[in-house]
């Protein structure tokens, strides 16, 4: 049996684990490695090896260090097929749904390359009578990523690449549901020319969740994953003086108007709600038809479009999306799906029961639509992150709105109509991070940044962009003033601190 092991000091350990974990195979339902479980002295051994590497890194020159990560980037893209087959072994997405996780954190991957940009600071010259101040901004040490497993790729690098750029040493603790694609990125960054010990990966569970929190060599922590353990994390992060930013879950809601183009919206609100089994932060659940003939409308295209929703493997080119990622997930979605029946909802679709000849163990689910969902259904409150859309009707656009800024979460949300005047008052009033105007997944370009409201989001910046810049450095502010010299170099005795009055 395979074990992944950790990934310190350039190298993976070697000591044989006290504790492991189980790697599942989705698509058959069968264990297929087992992932060493850190504790807290594995941590101290991988923050030791960081912080003895960090401060070379940080003397590097940034434009050196870009030339790091434009290798990083080449490495990465060379190896998009192995990438992209490790992580559908061990996730379950489909190729090309893993080619575009690789490929969004990709992209951060090369917002970084300019580092030596982002990272110049401000410069007033004559602020007052000889005296001119100007900023700079410094790495702020060793950071930590505590990543989920619906992105085993793109999160990691989204967190890693620009705390890297920046100058400090990172340590990745990955999903151990898919913990592979993290170290194989970590042994290319190696190969880039990234220093031993700048960025190390350390498995485990809660045990190490908490050491990581607890310590004190650690100045920053991201995080990644479901709102209950993001507002903890923020929590004891903080409580411990750390800089902390964690995304946590959403309930994004697609408004159709009744102008939309209703065929493009069905196609894309498709995409969005059942593409990755619906296991991302950033599908698209809930629907919601502005009048009851939109919403017979929308209906009848949601249900012939679904009829041709392929689910497979991961490497059938022609499935649509493939396992979800465990048996219990599995279990608490389709737990989801009978609550959902029973507050009310009208099962359009059932997806519940699906298998694979061959592959009878599988974690597969097909797509499951749901109608008449009504706001104080547990059902809707709650991230149900699987396959599953529900159907909401509205009567107006005020009431439309209300509803994704009601909700706990304020991740994203879309609005699908022709309408310019609408589009602006939506985008203006609606209470949610990210918006998109007939673009069903609004996740930002790396060049702006990604981040949620209310409990989608906790801590003051986002993630990537230059929020990424901000939170993996700190800014130090220097007024300078120099003495006056004669001819004969002598210092002017004057020099004081200037006073008031």
């Amino acid at each position: 049996m395979r074990l992944i092991q950790h990934f310190i000091d350039g190298a993976a350990t070697t000591a044989t684990p006290t504790r492991t974990g189980d790697v599942y195979d989705p698509a058959r339902g069968e264990v297929q490695a087992r992932v060493a479980l850190g504790d807290s002295a594995l941590l101290d051994v991988a923050v030791a090896n960081a912080k003895a590497a960090q401060p070379a890194w940080a003397a590097t020159n940034p434009q050196r260090r870009a030339r790091v990560m434009f290798r990083f980037k080449e490495l990465i893209e060379a190896h998009m097929d192995e990438l992209a087959e490790l992580l559908s072994r061990e996730h379950g997405k489909v190729i090309a749904d893993s080619k575009g996780d690789i490929q969004r954190g990709l992209e951060v991957v090369e917002f970084v390359c300019g580092v030596p940009h982002l990272l110049k600071g401000d410069y007033t010259e004559g602020a007052g009578p000889g005296i001119d101040v100007y900023s700079m901004r410094q790495p702020i040490g060793i950071a930590a990523g505590i990543t989920p497993f619906n992105f085993p790729a793109m999160i990691p690098l989204w967190m890693c690449a620009p705390a890297i750029a920046c100058g400090n040493a990172f340590i990745i603790k990955p999903s151990e549901r898919d913990p592979s694609v993290p170290v194989r990125l970590a042994e290319l960054a190696l190969e880039a020319g990234l220093p031993r010990g700048i960025l190390n990966v350390v498995h485990g569970d809660k045990v190490m969740v908490d050491a990581i929190l607890d310590h004190q060599d650690i100045k920053a922590v991201s995080f990644v994953g479901s709102s209950d353990i993001a507002q903890y994390v923020y929590g004891r992060g903080a409580a411990n003086g750390k800089r902390v930013q964690c995304m946590g879950g959403a309930k994004n809601h697609g408004i159709i108007l009744p102008d939309a183009d209703m065929d493009q919206a069905v196609a894309d609100i498709i995409g969005a709600a059942y593409g990755s089994a619906g296991e991302r932060c950033m599908a698209l659940p809930v629907v919601v038809p502005v009048g009851e003939e939109t919403a017979e409308r929308l209906r009848g295209k949601l249900v012939a479009a679904i009829a041709e929703l392929r689910v497979g493997l991961p490497t059938d080119p022609d499935a649509h999306y493939g396992p979800v990622v465990g048996a219990a997930h599995k279990a608490k979605i389709e737990a989801y799906i009978q609550m959902a029946i029973d507050e009310g909802s009208e099962l359009v679709v059932d997806g519940r029961g699906l298998t694979l000849q061959g592959y009878e163990k599988g974690y597969y689910m097909g797509p499951t639509l749901l109608d008449h969902v009504t706001p104080e259904m547990r059902s809707y409150q709650e991230e149900i992150f699987g396959p599953v859309l529900q159907i909401m009707r509205a009567r107006t656009f005020e009431e439309a709105v209300s509803y994704p800024t009601n909700h706990q979460y304020g991740n994203g949300v879309a609005l699908f109509t022709r309408n310019g005047d609408f589009a602006r008052k939506f985008a203006s009033q609606v209470e949610v991070g990210m918006v998109g105007i007939n673009v069903p997944i609004p996740v930002p370009v790396a060049y702006h940044s990604f981040g949620g409201w209310k409990r989608s989001g906790f801590g003051d910046l986002d993630q990537y962009g230059m929020d990424g810049i901000r939170f993996y450095t700190r800014t130090k502010k220097v007024t300078q003033r120099w003495p006056a010299q004669d001819a004969g170099a002598v210092l002017d005795q004057s020099f004081v601190i200037p006073t008031m009055g």
